[in-house]
């Protein structure tokens, strides 16, 4: 292990704690790193239905001996933890035969806090439970599960389908096969205890005891965090994820891509503290013992945060392509089950003008096979349904632009045109008749008052 062995002390327990995160230990966390009282990192494991406090000492040393195993028990025996507690010494080299018999007469003597001893040649079998590369010290995330990428009640298209009823004169029936694509991309969620008091002269001004959590796209460019909505998501879901099929997947979707995780679980992990110890910080007004008013920034420690899981999952992003005559029509979303997120939506988008208004509506050209905004779509005179201002052939009748779907059907329309009684031609341009018909009321009126008549 010879990389493994130029890490600091402090490396080491980061790799530490993600191994135990990462073998199902709870509530793992980092004790102060200034004056660590002889616990390094305190977790929880429930056995038998009974919750219980292990605190470990970590040492990145060759050799360690009795004495060190003998001021674990101390702190075990004054650690805060109203339940049972064990303790564990985690090294990268080995335990002197003093230091074994210790522990064995601990556990033979059903002593009440037992400690465990886990020496080089144990933190390969761990690793090989986690993925841990001790000669790198670097944990890579290994993750084979994904929300779910479709909706398991409904069909596969049902995304699709959903917009597509939104769109008038265009029918899911008429639809041809979707082209669907699948794009598997990692997410990791980081679930934290912040617990911070901020003290001055006055006494406690500001305290902070929450629990929070983060969800980060956690690809290749580095961590960045999850919008609200992709974040609520993910969180009301992960306890449905699946597993990561891709045989299976590849029968349901035509193109199937699979992201690999960027960084570490430590670099992830760090990442999040940092956005913990921002959110909580605040500044507050206190009033001094001399009646004057001060302002404290009050930001949380490294310390202060309690890292309780770090949960990496893939998110699925899922998009539909329909192809409408000229026209190829997309639909794009984060998927889990029956829940999405959009990410892009030209189904409901004109192809014109790219007006994608929530209120809008929008209507299916058979003609040429676009989708438009009202002001895109027009009444095809000879057919009476819709077509766009895109594909339609315009002339005048009567002063007002009529629009068909082609030269034949313009050429028709001309010939009824031409039968029609001269009032039926006016009937082509409604406001220009009803125009006149006001023009002439009001002639009538003028002409009677000038004559006397009223």
């Amino acid at each position: 292990m010879p990389i493994l062995d130029e890490l600091s002390g402090f490396e080491f327990e980061d790799v530490m704690e993600d191994v135990f995160r990462n073998l199902g230990y709870e509530n793992v966390r980092q004790a102060a790193k200034t004056a660590d009282e002889g616990r390094d990192i305190v977790m929880e494991e429930v056995v038998d239905g009974t919750r219980r406090s292990i605190v470990v000492e970590c040492k990145h040393t060759g050799s360690v001996g009795r004495p060190v195993v003998q001021k674990l028990h101390s702190a075990i025996a004054t650690h805060d933890f109203d339940g049972p507690k064990r303790g564990m010494v985690v090294t990268t080299g080995r335990f002197s035969g003093p230091a074994e018999e210790y522990a064995e007469r601990l556990d033979a003597n059903d002593d009440p806090y037992p400690i465990e001893l886990v020496d080089g040649r144990d933190l390969r079998e761990l690793a090989e439970e986690v993925g841990l590369d001790l000669y790198n010290g670097r944990i890579e995330v290994l993750c084979d599960e994904t929300l779910r990428p479709r909706d398991p009640t409904g069909t596969v298209d049902s995304p699709l389908f959903e917009v597509v009823r939104d769109v008038e004169n265009l029918s899911v029936a008429d639809l041809p096969p979707a082209d669907r694509r699948a794009h598997f991309q990692p997410v990791v969620v980081v679930s934290a205890r912040v617990q911070a008091t901020f003290e001055t002269s006055v006494g406690v001004v500001h305290r902070v005891d929450e629990a929070d959590a983060i969800a980060l796209h956690a690809g290749r460019g580095g961590p960045t965090p999850c919008s609200s909505a992709v974040a609520q998501l993910v969180a009301s879901n992960l306890s449905q994820a699946v597993d990561l099929d891709e045989d299976a997947f590849a029968e349901t979707f035509d193109d199937l891509v699979v992201d690999r995780f960027g960084q570490t679980q430590t670099e992830y992990k760090d990442w999040a503290v940092d956005r913990f110890r921002r959110r909580h910080t605040t500044t507050v007004r206190y009033t001094g013992d001399n009646n004057v008013t001060y302002t404290k920034e009050c930001e949380p420690r490294q310390s202060d945060i309690s890292v309780q899981s770090v949960t990496p999952i893939y998110l699925p992003q899922v998009r539909f392509g329909v192809t409408l005559g000229e026209y190829t029509h997309g639909y794009e979303a984060y998927v889990a089950g029956p829940s999405r997120v959009t990410v892009e939506d030209a189904v409901r988008r004109c192809v014109h003008c790219e007006t994608d208004a929530s209120d809008e509506t929008y209507t299916y050209c058979a003609n040429c096979g676009s989708i438009n905004c009202e002001r895109h779509t027009k009444t095809e005179r000879l057919e009476g349904t819709p077509v766009c201002t895109g594909c339609s052939v315009t002339e005048q009748f009567a002063f007002a632009t009529k629009h068909f779907y082609d030269e034949a059907n313009l050429e028709t329309f001309r010939e009824e045109y031409e039968a029609m009684a001269v009032h039926e031609k006016a009937m082509e341009n409604p406001p220009l008749v009803g125009g006149g018909a006001v023009t002439a009321v009001v002639l009538a009126l003028t002409l009677l008052v000038v004559t006397g008549v009223i």
